[in-house]
């Protein structure tokens, strides 16, 4: 036949997108269950029952374009679904986007703020539908760069938070909740943003320390028989005190609980109260109470029946009930104010400056306010108490394992969920208030009268607010899938098989899905849970636009492809472990690339004039036989890896079996026969190579989907098939007869057959001397392409005696021009122990044995200062002071030094 050419250079820009579109048009992104799907099972039966593995897409937001997490996030969920689709799985990926409703709106009036304008300006139905087009803008960038990536995703299941089967389900899960008693509306304290103008859920405040001071102040007695000293980080909200707090158990104060305090700068009189929740070890022991900006002190207000003043208004002002000449400002400006204004009555003692924790906005990084306002809460411990049940259960398991202490904690103290939020982005709560009679209507639909009066439409008014945005991303499990309808892909494919998320959204999004999924379907919305790291720059820190350390995932495909982008985050991405990378980090996946185009080329060209044929067991030499066990290792080791969700085992076991075991050592050794071999051998040789290259490349998939089906296309894939065919079932050489494209083809199995100690160890003790003779010819400073005279000393019985079979391998492999068997050691040698062996390099008239000792002397030298600093700085105040890990490090480099040591002076010794 004739040579099959690839391109010289890896190009992945030459194919990718072409390959996509084929993968696509072609519908092998659908499950096999589809009519519309040519895609038929792997199995012989296409009939038979297959397993069901089923992933929805952590939603990314319409805000804009998506970065290396979301890259890493959907290169883990690719990888792990092209797995299960090659294993045979009946598998489906759910594509989608989340509406994102604060953010969005952010976006928005960001804009409208640069035209000088406000959302009030367009009025909410115009603001809506400019909404709209930045989501569809965002949108189709986000796509461009999910196909870019590769995503294996079924594109036409593709949901949006707020399209008209979500919608609905979000509708019935409201109205549900209210029907069961686990939704109500009600004025509580909740966290404000004054910027976005919204109620925020506890865990969409980010705490940041931030540099404030702790005031102290005076208040005095109503009787003027005296004055009490408070603390406070905020001495603005002392307008909206309303009591101060002793311990009841503090003797101090016993006597003081029910007197009055005149409040500074008002005319208004508090009483002291005895309450629990004071510590009497804490400052003075007094504390002030505000109900209205404090969750605690809310507490506290509700326990004593406490007024509630509310001291500012939705924009973050100081409102009507403070004296006149603090309203409307800041709470910093009016803190400034009203500190001036006690140091004049002599009622400010000081401050201390501190660090404190205040919380922000997780969008716009407003400091965030404790607001008393009406709200939708959700009632969330009977939710959270099944969550923690089905997870007690093994109904859901976390990769790794210690992510469920953090589940564990947040539902056994959860609190109750602001659903609400003041803003127009987003699914409208399904309330309406009849103006005649008052009546709170509830409803799936939009109502045409009240049911209580009959009055019509017109006077029923919709709540004017929205749904927190999680409150449609906790149903994306079932909802994506038809729910609340009964359609055929929930029957299939809920619960799903996984959930691959990062850490930062557990609690925002994991476990309410879990909640949301046992309450209205009855099911954990999936069993696997993989919480990957962030990606972080080499500094370990987070990227972001503020620091300029951010990736767009299109540009390192620009430079290097998607596949080394894939590769090398799945590599690096470790359970449990954060993934520093800075974009030379992705030459390790585009050098490993390079390789297997470079590999597949070099066996493809070689087809000329060769005839392929059937290859039986009994065909395969000792050392197709030891790469067929080592394919088998790499195969097992990938399976087991990605079945547990440890992608950097299968990554790094892939990468050690494809580039050192099948290139640098079997696909070498392999010239030998085409060298040497009759015509026969060498088609026999060529044949086994295409057999192992066609599984190889199925075994590469998953990580690298475009540069091996790219090659795969270019394979003799019919007369590989045949041949197959024609020699039979064999327990070691592959079996498979497909023929298609690879995205389909059956992943390798791991088959006991191919499992060989005996070669096993034989093949290990001749690359352990092969390395020993190349190491020892870099320690002598020997050219490579020198050939050396090596004398070879061989245990009995030991597995290294395989060199006498082996002696044209060990000439190729390690440059060797002649080898000799010795009994004892020859003069003028430079020896190497290995496992049965002595490797001696025979100092000849091939090597300059003057250059070779001064080389040594040289060497040695060098070693010896280095070993002397490393001393020295052990034996110092080094090892007192420095970080335990520094230390360790200065103790292995000194280490290696006396070892380099030792071997360089057992050099010179010989050759002296």
């Amino acid at each position: 036949m004739q040579a099959i050419e690839l391109e010289k250079a890896y190009e992945p820009k030459s194919f990718e997108d072409r390959i996509y579109n084929e993968w696509e048009s072609k519908g092998y992104f659908k499950p096999v269950s589809d009519e519309a799907n040519p895609v038929h099972c792997q199995c012989a039966d296409c009939n038979k029952k297959t397993n069901i593995y089923s992933v929805v897409i952590p939603p990314p937001n319409v805000t804009g374009v998506l970065h290396m997490g979301h890259g890493l996030n959907n290169t883990l969920q690719d990888i792990v679904v092209r797995y299960h689709r090659m294993k045979g799985d009946n598998t489906l990926w759910v594509t989608g986007t989340d509406h994102a409703g604060i953010a969005t709106q952010n976006v928005v009036e960001r804009q409208l703020k640069k035209e000088g304008k406000t959302r009030n300006d367009l009025g909410r139905e115009k603001f809506i539908e400019r909404t709209w087009t930045v989501k569809e803008d965002h949108h189709n960038t986000i796509v461009k760069q999910q196909r870019k990536l590769g995503n294996s995703t079924d594109w036409e299941r593709e949901r949006f938070t707020m399209d008209e089967g979500l919608s609905k389900a979000v509708r019935d899960v409201f109205v549900t909740l209210y029907e069961r008693g686990l939704m109500y509306r009600g004025k509580r304290l909740v966290n404000w943003c004054p910027r976005c103008g919204t109620a925020l859920a506890d865990d969409e405040v980010d705490h940041e320390d931030t540099q404030g001071a702790m005031y102290h102040l005076y208040y005095e007695y109503a009787d003027g028989s005296g004055k009490i000293e408070v603390a406070t980080t905020r001495p603005e909200t002392f307008f909206g005190d309303t009591a101060v707090a002793v311990n009841p158990t503090d003797e101090r104060y016993t006597a003081l609980v029910g007197k009055k305090l005149k409040l500074p700068l008002t005319g208004k009189e508090i009483p002291i109260i005895a309450d629990d929740y004071v510590d009497k070890e804490f400052g003075t022991g007094m504390v002030k109470i505000t109900p209205a900006h404090d969750p605690n002190d809310w507490e506290v207000g509700k326990r004593h029946n406490l007024e509630v003043v509310n001291l500012l208004t939705p924009d973050g002002r100081l409102n009507e009930n403070v004296p006149e000449k603090y309203r409307g400002l800041k709470p910093e400006e009016a803190r400034k104010l009203v500190i001036e204004d006690l140091e004049a009555c002599g009622l400010f003692k000081g401050e201390e400056k501190m660090v404190h924790s205040v919380g922000h906005c997780y969008r716009c990084k407003t400091v965030v306010e404790p607001y008393l306002s009406d709200q939708w809460f959700v009632k969330m411990k009977p939710l959270a108490d099944k969550a923690l049940a089905a997870w007690k259960a093994g109904e859901i398991q976390f990769f790794p394992r210690k992510w469920e202490n953090t589940y564990e904690n947040w539902l056994t103290n959860i609190r109750d969920w602001c659903v609400s939020r003041q803003i127009w982005w987003g699914h409208r709560i399904p309330v309406w208030y009849c103006q005649k009679c008052g009546e709170v209507i509830v409803s799936r639909e939009d109502p045409s009268k009240c049911p209580k009066c009959g009055c019509g439409a017109e006077d029923l008014k919709q709540d004017e607010d929205v749904l927190d945005t999680w409150f449609s991303s906790w149903l994306w499990p079932f909802s994506t899938l038809g729910w609340p309808e009964k359609t055929v892909d929930l029957e299939k494919f809920y619960p799903t098989t996984a959930l691959v998320t990062a850490y930062d959204i557990i609690f925002f999004w994991v476990s309410r899905m879990i909640m949301a999924g046992l309450e209205f379907t009855g099911k954990a919305p999936f069993h696997d849970i993989y919480i990957h790291g962030l990606v972080r720059d080499k500094q370990g820190r987070k990227m972001s636009k503020s620091l300029g350390n951010g990736m767009d995932p299109l540009e390192i495909i620009d430079m290097y492809g998607a596949d080394a982008l894939k590769f090398t985050l799945g590599f690096m991405c470790a359970q449990g472990q954060d993934i520093l990378i800075d974009k030379d980090s992705f030459k390790l996946g585009s050098r490993f690339c390079n390789k297997v185009w470079n590999a597949s080329r070099y066996l493809l060209g070689n087809l000329e004039g060769r005839n392929l044929v059937p290859v039986t067991d009994a065909d395969l030499t000792e050392l197709d036989k030891w790469i067929y066990s080592r394919l088998n290792y790499a195969a097992k080791t990938a399976r087991e890896a990605l079945d547990t969700y440890r992608y950097n085992d299968a990554a790094s076991a892939l990468m050690e079996y494809f580039w050192n075991e099948f290139c640098d050592w079997y696909v070498e050794a392999t010239k030998i026969n085409f060298k040497n071999g009759d015509d026969k051998e060498k088609d026999r040789q060529a044949s086994v190579l295409m057999n192992i290259l066609e599984e190889n490349l199925r075994l590469l998939h998953p990580y690298l989907p475009f540069v091996t089906e790219e090659i795969y296309s270019k394979l003799p894939l019919s007369e590989i098939a045949e041949n197959r065919k024609k020699a039979g079932e064999q327990k070691i050489a592959d079996n498979s007869d497909y023929v298609g494209m690879l995205i389909n083809a059956p992943y390798p199995k791991a088959v006991d057959a191919r499992d060989n100690a005996q070669i096993a160890e034989r093949f290990e003790a001749l690359k352990d001397l092969i390395g020993k003779v190349r190491a020892t010819k870099v320690d002598c400073g020997i050219d490579p392409a020198i050939k050396i005279n090596i004398a070879i000393k061989i245990e009995k019985g030991s597995a290294a005696e395989v060199a006498r079979e082996k002696i044209e391998m060990i000439q190729l492999l390690g440059g060797v021009a002649k080898v000799e068997f010795v009994e004892a050691k020859p003069a003028s040698s430079i020896g190497a122990v290995g496992n049965g062996f002595e490797a001696f390099v025979l100092v000849d008239e091939n090597i300059n044995k003057e250059q070779l000792l001064s080389r040594f002397q040289k060497t040695m030298e060098k070693e010896q200062g280095y070993a002397r600093m490393s001393e020295n700085k052990l034996n110092g105040n080094f090892a007192k002071h420095a970080p335990a890990e520094l230390v360790q490090e200065e103790r292995d480099r000194l280490a290696e030094s006396q070892k380099k040591i030792a071997t360089l002076e057992s050099y010179i010794k010989e050759l002296m």
